[in-house]
Order: C-alpha cells, then sequence, then structure tokens
C-alpha cells in the first residue's frame, strides 16, 4: 500500500491548497493577541489618571470649588531588562513575550487567559463560531475571518519574487522559503533542518513518541493526521482519489497523480513510496532503487528497512525508548 510521507520537505501539490491548521492557529494568535493588546491599553489610559483620596488644599492649582487634583497612578509592573514600566502585569507579560499559563492536557503556553481558552477548544472540540455560507465551524474568531477569505477570494499578502498570491501571511511565510531556500527550523535532537514549522513539530513526535490521533475504529494511535487518514483506508477500503477523465479511483494522491499523467501527457511523476514529485522519467526510475529491499515497512510512518534490526531501532524512536 501507497504511503505518503507528511514530514517530506517537498511540496506536494494537494498541500499547496490546503489550509494548514498551524497557519489558522498562528493567525489566530495573532488576532487575539492584537484585541487583548488593545484592551489593556485601553485600561491603562483610563487608571493612569485616578483620583486620590487625600482632602484638596486650596493652592493655585486647585480649584475654588475644592476638587481633587487627578494625578498618575504607580505602574509598579516593570521590565528589568528595558526598564518599561506598566501598571497591569498582563501587558508585562506579553512585554517580556512570557506565557505563564499552560494547558493541562499538551503543555503549551499562552499570555493570557482568554489565549488558553481558545486554545482548549482544540482538546474539547468546541466550535462555537460557523460559517454563514458553508456552515463550517471552528474554535476561535480568528480562525472563522481567515476562512471566509475562500469564500470572499480576499488575497491579502503577494510575494514580491513572483506576485502569487496568499490568503495567510504564514502561507507567503512559507512560500518565500522556496526562493530563499531557508530552514530556520532546527530539530534540537537530531539537528535535521526543515523550511516550515509544521514539518519540525511533526518530526518531533519520532524523537518523544507522541501519537495524538486515534483510529476510533481499533484504538491504533498515529503521530499525524495522514497517517491515521491512511489507515483508515484498511477499514473502509475507500479510494476518496477520482480520475475526473475516467471515473477510476485510487487510495492515494499519488496514484492519482501517476496515472493523470496518461490523460494529460504531463512529466510529473510522483514516488508511491514516499510521495515524493519529479519532473523527470529517468530520475524518478532512480529514485525508486532507494525503495528497493525496504522488506520491513513502519506501521506508524511508513519509513522502509532493509533489516529487521533497522526496524526496531527506529520503532524505539516512536516508543520514547530511544533518544
Amino acid at each position: 500500500m501507497a504511503f505518503i510521507k507528511e514530514e517530506s520537505e517537498d511540496v506536494k501539490i494537494e498541500e499547496k491548497f490546503r489550509v494548514k491548521p498551524e497557519d489558522l492557529q498562528k493567525q489566530t494568535d495573532l488576532i487575539v493577541l492584537k484585541e487583548e493588546t488593545h484592551q489593556w491599553n485601553e485600561l491603562e489610559d483610563k487608571q493612569q489618571e485616578i483620583t486620590t483620596d487625600e482632602k484638596p488644599t486650596l493652592t493655585k492649582k486647585t480649584s475654588s470649588r475644592g476638587r481633587p487634583r487627578k494625578s498618575k497612578s504607580r505602574c509598579n509592573f516593570s521590565c528589568k531588562q528595558s526598564r518599561k514600566s506598566f501598571c497591569q502585569k498582563p501587558n508585562l507579560d506579553v512585554h517580556t513575550r512570557k506565557k505563564p499559563y499552560t494547558c493541562k492536557q499538551c503543555g503549551k503556553s499562552f499570555y493570557n487567559t482568554g489565549n488558553l481558552a481558545v486554545h482548549r477548544r482544540i482538546h474539547t472540540g468546541e466550535r462555537p463560531y460557523t460559517c454563514q455560507q458553508c456552515g463550517k465551524s471552528f474554535y476561535s474568531t480568528g480562525n472563522l475571518a481567515v476562512h471566509r477569505r475562500i469564500h470572499t477570494g480576499e488575497r491579502l499578502y503577494s510575494c514580491p519574487q513572483c506576485g502569487k498570491s496568499c490568503k495567510q501571511n504564514g502561507n507567503l511565510e512559507a512560500h518565500m522559503r522556496t526562493h530563499t531556500g531557508e530552514r530556520s527550523f532546527i530539530c534540537t535532537q537530531c539537528g535535521k533542518r526543515f523550511s516550515q514549522k509544521q514539518n519540525l513539530t511533526i518530526h518531533m513526535r519520532i524523537h518523544t513518541g507522541e501519537k495524538p490521533y486515534t483510529c476510533t475504529e481499533c484504538g491504533k494511535r498515529f503521530p499525524h493526521k495522514g497517517s491515521l487518514k491512511h489507515h483508515m483506508i484498511s477499514h473502509t477500503g475507500e479510494k476518496p482519489f477520482a480520475c475526473a477523465h475516467c471515473g477510476r479511483s485510487f487510495t492515494t494522491k499519488a496514484s492519482l497523480m501517476n496515472h493523470m499523467n496518461g490523460h494529460t501527457g504531463t512529466t510529473v511523476f510522483t514516488c508511491e513510496q514516499c510521495g515524493k514529485s519529479i519532473t523527470r522519467k529517468d530520475s524518478i526510475k532512480q529514485h525508486m532503487k532507494t525503495h528497493l529491499g525496504e522488506r520491513f515497512r513502519c506501521s506508524d510512518c511508513g519509513k522502509g528497512f532493509k533489516y529487521k534490526r533497522s526496524l526496531v531501532n527506529h520503532m524505539k524512536l516512536h516508543n520514547g525508548e530511544q533518544k
């Protein structure tokens, strides 16, 4: 059975048009952070001038009616590095990048309880915000705002090099790395570098043994969503990828793309073992040789090995027995 490797640095055709959860979360964090920072700034402005409790005395600066002067309150929350002071501790936390509120389920930290409350909906499944056009629901207003651009066609971000436009800033940043070749996300365990944060996140699960996706049919757990979808085919026998020309269906996108070459005459060849796309037929043949002799395949991530002992050692990474 073919397997599409999700950690691959090669951008797959279907991934170009997929709205990624990590990008949505990044957009949400920015929107919520801006909104709450604005709210805290308004509170600070209101509290900058407060009425003192001291009795007024008639001076030149005091009105004849004896109204007390307004004086600035003390802002006791100070940054030790910049010496900037704040009247509200949450504003200081944002300034120092401190995230004191932690999710008990996954350990992710946040600046304030509002962001934490939005994040918890990922675990509870609560999606209170619904798109009026298609009925799809989301766990935050930020995600809904990004989703609406699919219907409106709004594209706010453009690549200065090639002119490609994107609906999300995160997508544009990921696209820009195709021009620069930058791989700024580094695994602290093995040193492998990635161009996108979500690829590093998926890769790290090899070291941590984390398997957040569970099959509802048999209870088997997987490190990423793609593995679970691929596994579910064994229960359903589903072939979700259908050819628009002849109607023939396939279990994987890679199989469909290779089949489509026969209709369109294009020269894009996709490896059915790992999902890598290659434009030359001789190159795909050469690439396929790297998979020859891989009799032992990992059931969690699909990686193949020539020797059983290599697979056993690899499985220890998934199980967290080896660092």
